[in-house]
């Protein structure tokens, strides 16, 4: 435990930690932040982290997040049932969603095949995808995993399986630079990768 500091500020540090790309600096500045905020605004932060682990769900078409099941998107009548993108994380149809370049529908995998992490086919929802695959409807799967290892991985892994359904498969094009996440790429860049797509 660190000097000077309570066991209840020290709990809040550890919490904070345990989020994606919070080292310890980083915890210390948001708690002592948290600290700071009006009695009122802490606990409307507090009631929103609630009423999100509450409601928020998995959609069980798509596996996006939802608090409506189906989502808006895959309850949506304009968008097109014969274009299916499959992404990694429900961020991932954020980022896509902000162009509004696709119109069509999506698959979140829930992850990729990452050995190093324990992460196999079976960890994801891939079972799920070929089961809506057999609807007719699809046309085109359009692979938007990460550009690197494991999205590459990912991507080879699911072309093996879709191509003798004879659905045509294509991977968003090399305008998302190696090795980056897609939800943190600008909006024109995933533009230009969902325009630029190439079968696979």
């Amino acid at each position: 435990m660190s000097q000077g500091f309570s066991s209840s500020f020290e709990r809040l540090l550890a919490e904070l930690e345990k989020m994606p790309g919070v080292g310890r600096k980083t915890a210390q500045r948001l708690a002592f932040h948290l600290l700071r905020l009006p009695d009122l605004e802490a606990e409307a932060l507090a009631v929103a982290i609630r009423d999100v682990k509450k409601n928020v769900k998995p959609c069980s078409q798509c596996f996006s997040i939802t608090e409506s099941d189906p989502c808006s998107i895959c309850s949506d009548p304009r968008r097109d049932p014969s274009q299916l993108c499959v992404v990694e994380q429900p961020s991932d149809v954020l980022a896509l969603e902000k162009t509004a370049e696709f119109r069509g529908r999506y698959h979140v995998l829930m992850g990729v095949i990452s050995p190093l992490e324990g992460l196999s086919p079976e960890d994801l929802r891939i079972r799920e995808l070929l089961a809506r695959l057999r609807d007719a409807q699809v046309k085109e799967v359009i692979v938007a995993t990460n550009p690197d290892l494991e999205g590459e991985a990912t991507a080879l892994y699911l072309s093996k399986l879709i191509k003798p359904l004879g659905i045509k498969i294509t991977r968003l094009a090399r305008g998302l630079p190696v090795g980056g996440d897609l939800e943190y790429a600008d909006q024109m860049t995933i533009s230009r990768a969902l325009e630029g797509r190439k079968e696979i």
